[in-house]
């Protein structure tokens, strides 16, 4: 099953990804959660789940725990549930607190696990493959991979200075001292290697005006087309069923 959900072509796995995005705004806080749930099973079937509720953990949950605390304590409402001094809870604060913050974790959720399954560099492939841009298609791939490279670069630079005998570990004085004259080589060798980057992409005639020929190609099976028609049909039913109520 692991491998099965892995070897979709991206495009099925982006259209899930947006048709579950879309589909929460049209339903209420039961329906958020028992998608949510759904994400965590697929999460739990390509053996990522540790470091997808880790994730997010580290990103969402402030956010959803800030905006759930301030619509549930400022949005207006009749019907008091609990209150202390200015502070108070209402019915209808605290419902759309729930929708609001479940909104925000099946939004964030599903792009996160998208991007957890899916290779970036076979996402910007089978773009190509529908008729993208290799130069724009270039730009999103390295828009992309900016940040990890940074951060393991800069690991690399940490790790060498402290090779040197710099004291890297401590309070935060002590790593702002190490961290910040670590800042001009980061940025220096991501120069660099921007530079080296576009010096081998022209050796290799990325912007020669002819037809490119790819040895990676990323399979796009009937089963994929039926699943992205019936992902965009089953959203469409399902915004028209929650419209007519």
């Amino acid at each position: 099953m692991e491998q099965s959900i892995r070897q979709l072509n991206p495009l099925t796995k982006l259209t899930f990804t947006i048709c579950a995005s879309i589909s929460v705004f049209f339903a209420d806080y039961q329906y958020a959660l028992g998608m949510f749930l759904i994400l965590l099973m697929l999460a739990t079937l390509c053996r990522v789940v540790k470091q997808y509720l880790s994730t997010l953990a580290k990103t969402l949950l402030i956010l959803i725990l800030l905006m759930f605390l301030l619509q549930a304590l400022f949005y207006p409402g009749k019907e008091l549930i609990w209150q202390w001094s200015f502070l108070s809870i209402k019915k209808e604060g605290l419902l759309y607190a729930l929708s609001l913050s479940s909104k925000i974790l099946v939004i964030g959720g599903s792009i996160l696990l998208f991007f957890l399954i899916t290779p970036v560099k076979d996402l910007v492939r089978a773009l190509e493959q529908r008729g993208l841009s290799p130069t724009f298609s270039y730009v999103i791939l390295s828009t992309l991979q900016i940040v990890p490279q940074m951060e393991k670069r800069s690991h690399q630079i940490m790790e060498a200075q402290r090779s040197r005998g710099v004291e890297t570990e401590g309070n935060l004085m002590q790593r702002a001292k190490a961290f910040i004259p670590s800042l001009g080589p980061l940025i220096l060798s991501s120069i660099v290697s921007t530079e080296e980057r576009a010096i081998t992409l022209e050796a290799r005639a990325f912007s020669a005006p002819v037809k490119k020929v790819r040895l990676y190609v990323v399979s796009d099976t009937q089963l994929d087309r039926w699943l992205r028609i019936l992902f965009v049909v089953l959203l469409i039913f399902f915004i028209i069923g929650r419209l007519i109520q």
